[in-house]
């Protein structure tokens, strides 16, 4: 309310894109769940990670954008106080859900492709355990708020709710500061970290095959 209102027409193509997104992303996430969920030969423990984060990117369009969609049609949030906490709650869970599977699946290729022969191949239940992990981390953050430790709040648009990074109280800007770290920073530094070595390895493999077919007196040790 410190602001003027948004421009009539911003909250059309804001609704427009989000039902766009969550259409295409409701479709195609559940779409991979379904597949991999009842495809005998892709239930493998890496693919359980691939499944946890498609579940958790379709849930968070499912809940997020049709409230939204129909906030932007009447300019403001409608749904009341306690909608807007669950809804700012739910956004931030699958967020960071999403973001720590995604660091978790940088690890397992981590483990196949840098380790190799070495690596202790993950199971079904290291993955679901994996699985477990994330979400009861991830709930762990985005539920302080609702008992006190940092603020859910309506977004500057008013069609939205999310964490507040306004209010200048140390409880506020603690919760803020730690959380970005918790679901934000750490997984970002261990997601490069994977990949960084990822790529390395890919690199110097390449190298060794380049070197091998040299040797060969042939242009590729690939097959056609």
């Amino acid at each position: 309310y410190q602001f003027p209102p948004m421009n009539p027409l911003w909250h059309g193509l804001l609704g427009l894109v989000i039902g766009v997104l969550g259409f295409v992303s409701i479709a195609g996430n559940g779409m991979v769940v379904y597949i991999f969920t009842t495809t005998k030969t892709l239930k493998t423990p890496s693919n359980i990670l691939v499944v946890n984060l498609a579940f958790s990117d379709f849930c968070m369009m499912l809940f997020m954008a049709p409230p939204m969609v129909v906030n932007c049609y009447y300019e403001t949030w409608v749904f009341g106080p306690l909608a807007c906490q669950l809804y700012a709650c739910a956004g931030s869970l699958f967020g960071c859900a999403s973001i720590w599977t995604m660091t978790m699946i940088a690890f397992d290729r981590y483990n196949v492709i840098v380790k190799g022969i070495a690596a202790k191949p993950m199971t079904i239940n290291g993955a679901l355990l994996r699985v477990l992990g994330i979400w009861a981390f991830s709930l762990s953050w985005t539920i302080a708020p609702l008992f006190g430790w940092g603020r859910y709040v309506p977004e500057g648009n008013m069609t939205a709710c999310g964490t507040d990074y306004f209010d200048k109280t140390w409880a506020n800007r603690s919760y803020i500061l730690f959380y970005s770290i918790a679901c934000y920073y750490m997984p970002l530094f261990l997601i490069i970290y994977s990949y960084f070595f990822i790529v390395q390895a890919v690199a110097a493999h390449e190298k060794a095959m380049r070197e091998q077919a040299k040797k060969m007196n042939v242009a590729s040790l690939r097959s056609s």
